[in-house]
């Protein structure tokens, strides 16, 4: 083979057109990603970029917008009970799940500003406990 994939370099979730400022106050002002600047060219076309680690996520204008209710990104998290309670506090609605944990996953779910599903997930391996 003379190709190798290195990884995931971003992460597109699709928003209705104005989203900019809701997508800010969510990815921003309440996960805490920072904003990355568009190439200009695509920043015509609205949306906007955040860093999560080192991958990004793009949040891209759709017409005829309909929200991701299965597909999703999943996020890796330390210190995954810290920010369960840092969503709680914001008034963001968790579902959580269970379904991986003789696996030693803790993972939940919400809803972007938008209805899109995202995951966030930590293994118990990396569980608070053991991080300093």
């Amino acid at each position: 083979m003379n190709y190798e994939f290195e990884g995931i370099d971003h992460v597109q979730l699709a928003a209705p057109e104005g989203c900019e400022q809701k997508a800010r106050n969510f990815f921003a002002g309440v996960l805490g990603w920072e904003e990355i600047p568009k190439p200009e060219i695509l920043a015509r076309r609205g949306g906007a970029w955040f860093q999560c680690g080192s991958q990004q996520v793009h949040i891209g204008v759709q017409s005829k917008f309909v929200p991701a209710k299965k597909a999703h990104p999943a996020f890796l998290v330390r210190n995954l009970d810290r920010l369960r309670e840092h969503l709680q506090q914001n008034g963001i609605p968790i579902v959580n799940d269970d379904a991986r944990g003789g696996e030693g996953i803790d993972r939940f779910y919400v809803d972007d500003p938008f209805g899109n599903r995202l995951e966030f997930m930590e293994s118990a391996a990396e569980h608070p406990s053991t991080i300093p």
